[in-house]
């Protein structure tokens, strides 16, 4: 899943750098890009984010019990309940949209960028119902054990993105309208491969009336909670997008941050998180605390282990990334300072976000939904409080700052809660004598690439230079972070291998 995911960061990052190249930060790619956040944003708080954290422990233990065929009832109530209120939701969203829009970029009012969202906004709204049916549908793969198909999924969308951008510049089309419509093309797409993926499994869900069933209330039940507190996470955003949206070019600046520090999360934290909630709701229905323990315990290490250094290199060297990566076309100096300061932000909450998908699973798995939420309104508390309390000194940074301090805040509230959730939840002796020595490994790789960095400082701007300087300071930080990680027993060779078998 984590190979998957990297490959569908890296074509996403193509997107944006092609984004970037062809608007930079125009009016028309901030007006896209908070089109574009709006289903999106409502898929995490219906689907990814809260649904299926509900619906996935539940259905895996009506799989373990063996009762498969109330399990097939079970997946079959709730693709119909969500997709029916998805429906609704879809048709009010279109219908309000200009709302929705200020409600996301009120900076936008009065400004060409505010008519170009709503338009953008009706035409790619209707995505929210296929991609969310695309999460419950990965949900039921997930539980077989079936990672690759549903990690497939975000692929095919920015391969179709980027195809839709090489069509356009050939066909001399609008930009900004290309991108709008290639929404919904990619939520039809991504739907019929995830639903093809699951009839092949034996698991072929047909859309129908909804029916009210216990299952199905306890499943609300649950997901209640869970779709409170993706609300909050997603109240999160929108205080940012509100912050950047009153400084000309900032919501394009956090947006092409975001997909560099997402990167890593993406590789590592959604990737371990995803596959370890039904490993721990499966060792939880069968009393197997020692299990959970240890999956947690490793989980917690692989991801530390490697985002760690990634959150450290994106502090020390986000200039040259956002200079090599993004600077070309209609994106100019300007904007790389921008981005890059946003990067450095970003960057340093990079381990509290990974810990988050880690932490969160030892709540889900024991159906636990609303002791995350309450953690989560106080997050929200601080990223408003920091975004917009300095927002008149630091400017559009605060935006970027407020999330990285509501992450770590969010990160100590879930590891403080764990310790009540028993053995599955605590540290083991591994986890304790290796943390420290994967800081120390980092602190020498950073080091490495801060000198090197410096010595480079009259290549870097030079355009036929700048790619091989870049290459250069990940080759040597990756090199730098290896060695002194095996020198310091952060990791051992052996732990690799076992690791890359499995």
């Amino acid at each position: 899943m984590g190979a998957w995911t990297l490959l569908s960061r890296l074509a996403g990052f193509v997107r944006d750098v092609m984004m970037a190249a062809y608007l930079g930060s125009g009016p028309a790619a901030e007006a896209f890009l908070v089109a574009f956040s709006l289903p999106n944003m409502f898929r995490r708080f219906f689907a990814e984010g809260a649904f299926n954290m509900a619906f996935v422990p539940l259905f895996a233990k009506k799989l373990e019990g063996g009762e498969e065929g109330d399990a097939r009832a079970f997946a079959r109530d709730a693709f119909n309940g969500l997709g029916g209120v998805l429906v609704i939701v879809s048709l009010l969203g279109t219908l309000l949209m200009p709302w929705l829009v200020w409600a996301m970029a009120a900076g936008f009012a009065d400004d060409p960028r505010f008519g170009l969202a709503v338009l953008y906004g009706r035409i790619g709204f209707s995505y929210i119902l296929f991609i969310s049916l695309v999460a419950l549908l990965s949900g039921v793969l997930n539980s077989f054990g079936k990672f690759t198909e549903a990690s497939v999924v975000p692929v095919l969308m920015n391969l179709m993105f980027i195809a839709a951008m090489l069509l356009a510049d050939w066909r001399g089309w609008d930009m900004g309208l290309t991108l709008a419509w290639t929404v919904p093309v990619t939520g039809v797409a991504q739907f019929l491969f995830t639903w093809w993926a699951a009839r092949r499994a034996g698991w072929a869900l047909l859309p129908g009336l909804p029916r009210w069933t216990p299952d199905l209330k306890r499943l609300l039940v649950i997901a209640g909670p869970a779709v409170l507190a993706g609300g909050v996470v997603q109240v999160n955003l929108l205080v940012g997008r509100q912050v950047a949206s009153f400084f000309e070019g900032a919501v394009a600046w956090l947006s092409y941050a975001d997909r560099l520090y997402q990167l890593p999360l993406g590789v590592v934290g959604i990737a371990v998180g995803t596959v370890l909630l039904p490993d721990l709701s499966r060792r939880l229905r069968a009393g197997d605390a020692a299990g959970g323990r240890d999956a947690f315990n490793r989980a917690t290490e692989f991801s530390l282990a490697l985002t760690i250094p990634a959150a450290a290199a994106l502090v020390v060297i986000a200039g040259p990334l956002c200079l090599v990566l993004y600077e070309r076309g209609a994106f100019g100096p300007r904007d790389t300072a921008a981005t890059a300061l946003t990067l450095a932000i970003y960057g340093a909450g990079l381990p509290a976000f990974v810990l988050h998908k880690v932490l969160q699973p030892l709540f889900y798995a024991r159906e636990d939904t609303a002791t995350p939420f309450r953690y989560a309104l106080w997050a929200m508390a601080v990223n408003a409080a920091v975004a917009v309390g300095l927002a008149p000194l630091l400017g559009f940074a605060a935006a970027a700052l407020g999330t990285t301090v509501a992450g770590w805040t969010m990160a100590a509230q879930l590891w403080r809660g764990s310790r009540a959730l028993g053995e599955a939840g605590r540290p083991d002796a591994r986890l304790l004598d290796r943390l420290p020595r994967v800081v120390l490994a980092t602190g020498l790789m950073a080091g490495a690439v801060g000198l090197l960095q410096w010595g480079l400082s009259g290549w870097l701007p030079v355009p036929g230079w700048r790619a091989a300087a870049l290459a250069l300071l990940v080759a040597v930080g990756g090199l730098a972070y290896f060695a002194a990680g095996v020198a310091l027993g952060a990791f051992r060779l052996s732990d690799l291998r076992g690791a890359l078998r499995r």
